[in-house]
């Protein structure tokens, strides 16, 4: 037995226009295809769904009731189908985006609304084991990381070359240097990000090859909180290069391990992702990564 929407479109027709012939009019279909659908629905359930009466059809009260559920199921796949539509229209649609660096992943953002000022937009910030994982969940379309390594699960797009540097306060000693080396840093009070961030898993790798192993004197959770913790003369700290605008109370220093360790700011999402909004997402990343790349070498 089969309940087919063909089989209760057929139905609903004939109950609002009273023939077969009108129903297939009503349809685009043929009186045949009206007729088969109706008797077929009523001989595979055992039901009589309409009674003739000076040659119209006049549905029965079961066929009543009938067209109330298979209406609402109309509406429910209709609504269905908006949903869909509005998930992968670029005039209408969404798309939730994890950053891990409020740059360079704010500007990519606004080079996206300017070209999709339809789209709405959804954006999560976090560490950058927080953003990989609502990736793999699906709570986030898109993730905008530094340091993502080679994994056949996500479709990647390079946007901008990246390296972590050293924060001083205004007026330390080392501010005064063109480039500062990882012992130097090891001797000076030291603040870290928690574990689960992508910073300090560069700043380990770094004194790990230089055969260091420095103890924080502060580690905290946020980049707010350790850019202002560096302001306030409590130690020297790290960022990404590009992952803040902010330059007032600190002095960036390069270090000089770190040309070494050199990697990318990535947009990426999961391997099987479609849609013409991700779609358009990447190749908005693509058209800011080439932008960026000239800008850098112009």
């Amino acid at each position: 037995m089969t309940l087919s929407n063909a089989r209760l479109d057929a139905v609903r027709a004939v109950a609002e226009t009273g023939s077969y012939a009108a129903a297939a009019r009503l349809l685009g279909v043929t009186q045949p295809n009206i007729s088969v659908q109706v008797r077929g629905l009523e001989a595979d359930f055992g039901v009589k769904l309409f009674l003739r009466d000076a040659g119209r059809l006049l549905p029965t009260e079961l066929c009543h009731r009938l067209c109330d559920s298979a209406e609402r199921m109309a509406e429910a796949r209709d609504e269905a189908e908006r949903l869909l539509l509005s998930r992968s229209s670029l005039r209408e649609g969404r798309i939730s985006i994890g950053l891990g660096n409020a740059m360079p992943g704010m500007a990519l953002i606004a080079a996206f609304h300017r070209a999709y000022p339809g789209v709405t937009l959804k954006v999560e910030t976090g560490s950058h084991q927080k953003i990989t994982r609502a990736v793999l969940t699906h709570e986030c379309d898109i993730g905008v990381l530094p340091d993502i390594p080679q994994d056949p699960r996500f479709r990647r797009e390079h946007i901008a070359g990246s390296e972590v540097i050293a924060i001083a306060p205004v007026g330390h000693p080392l501010a005064r240097h063109a480039q500062v080396s990882a012992e130097t840093l090891s001797r000076e009070p030291l603040i870290f990000r928690a574990s689960g961030s992508s910073t300090q898993r560069a700043v380990d790798r770094m004194f790990t090859r230089a055969g260091l192993s420095p103890q924080p004197f502060l580690t905290l959770d946020a980049r707010d909180g350790l850019y202002e913790a560096v302001v306030n003369g409590l130690g020297i700290g790290f960022l990404w290069r590009e992952s803040t605008s902010r330059s007032d109370g600190v002095v960036r220093l390069p270090i000089a391990e770190m040309t070494t360790l050199r990697t990318h700011e990535t947009v990426f999402s999961l391997a099987g992702s479609e849609g013409r909004i991700i779609d358009g997402f990447f190749g908005v990343a693509r058209a800011f990564g080439s932008e960026m790349a000239g800008a850098s070498t112009g």
